[in-house]
């Protein structure tokens, strides 16, 4: 087995739920950014823990979701859902993921670290219009963010050098590569190619919980671009504080998608930053995020 297929077992072993009682799932967790739980993967679960409670198949056209507290990715994610309304097309959930803190000699405290609201309908005939997909290079013609590491990676601290250069789950080309040691203030608008290569045929309920998976990546940083500040920046605190997503059509994540962002203000600390995500021409989802953006400057 490639190291790559490891990282996709680990990915579809993520979003396979188990069963704990009615209407809640349990979630296992993994390290992909660091000791937090990445918001990504509680998008992701929690959009599987609302599919399996749906008597019919039908794909998720719209969520919305609160990131409450940093998860430990030392334990597991527990997901209750509460079914709001099965119609004869729209069915409606809610979620709420919860995770127990030891304190002491004390018996474990629930902590509720993300909550959602998702609705679901069958695709349907309808009106139809789009813009037109952005023009960019195609990935073919770009460096994946892999070897781009290798670029940066002489200027990154030996105590992070490590963690800077793990492999994705999610293979990414950006189309305009920033230096993420020492960024320049530029206009905050990026776009990136992504796609999972080995994924394989998979349900709707999984392609879509890995697309909001992957729509978590690079967003937030957006609202930094205008201030040349970066992730590696001294001081910053940056987390997602909300999450939304509409999907349009069906699409194909072993295929390249062409993930479009932009941030059009900063204030009080937060910064608002919206996406697309295209494939073939097509508008597939779209994509908005708070993203909080806290720089603490050292005193001299």
């Amino acid at each position: 087995m490639s190291d790559y297929s490891q990282l996709i077992d680990e990915l579809l072993e993520t979003v396979a739920l188990i069963e704990v009682s009615t209407d809640v799932f349990e979630g296992k967790s993994h390290d992909y950014v660091g000791a937090r739980i990445f918001g990504g993967q509680v998008l992701a679960q929690a959009m599987m823990a609302a599919a399996h409670t749906l008597t019919e198949d039908k794909p998720c056209h719209s969520l919305h979701g609160y990131f409450l507290r940093g998860g430990d990715i030392t334990q597991p994610v527990i997901y209750q859902v509460r079914r709001l309304r099965d119609g004869r097309s729209l069915s409606a959930r809610e979620v709420t993921a919860i995770q127990y803190k030891q304190v002491r000699d004390k018996p474990p405290v629930e902590e509720v670290i993300f909550s959602m609201t998702a609705s679901f309908s069958p695709m349907e005939e309808g009106l139809e219009y789009q813009e037109n997909m952005p023009v960019y290079p195609p990935p073919e013609d770009l460096l994946a963010e892999q070897d781009l590491k290798e670029e940066y990676v002489g200027k990154v601290p030996e105590a992070l050098k490590a963690r800077f250069m793990r492999r994705r789950h999610v293979e990414i080309k950006p189309v305009k590569p920033r230096d993420p040691i020492h960024p320049e203030p530029i206009k905050p608008k990026q776009a990136n190619w992504l796609r999972i290569r080995e994924l394989g045929i998979q349900p709707q309920a999984i392609q879509q919980a890995l697309l909001a998976f992957s729509s978590d990546f690079y967003l937030v940083g957006t609202g930094l671009m205008s201030h040349g500040v970066s992730f590696m920046t001294s001081g910053l605190q940056a987390a997602s504080i909300d999450h939304s997503m509409h999907f349009h059509r069906t699409f194909d994540l072993n295929n390249w998608l062409l993930y479009d962002m932009w941030s059009d203000t900063t204030s009080n600390a937060k910064g608002l930053n919206h996406g697309q995500f295209w494939q073939d021409g097509k508008l597939v989802a779209t994509v908005q995020q708070e993203g909080l953006m806290r720089l603490r400057v050292p005193k001299s």
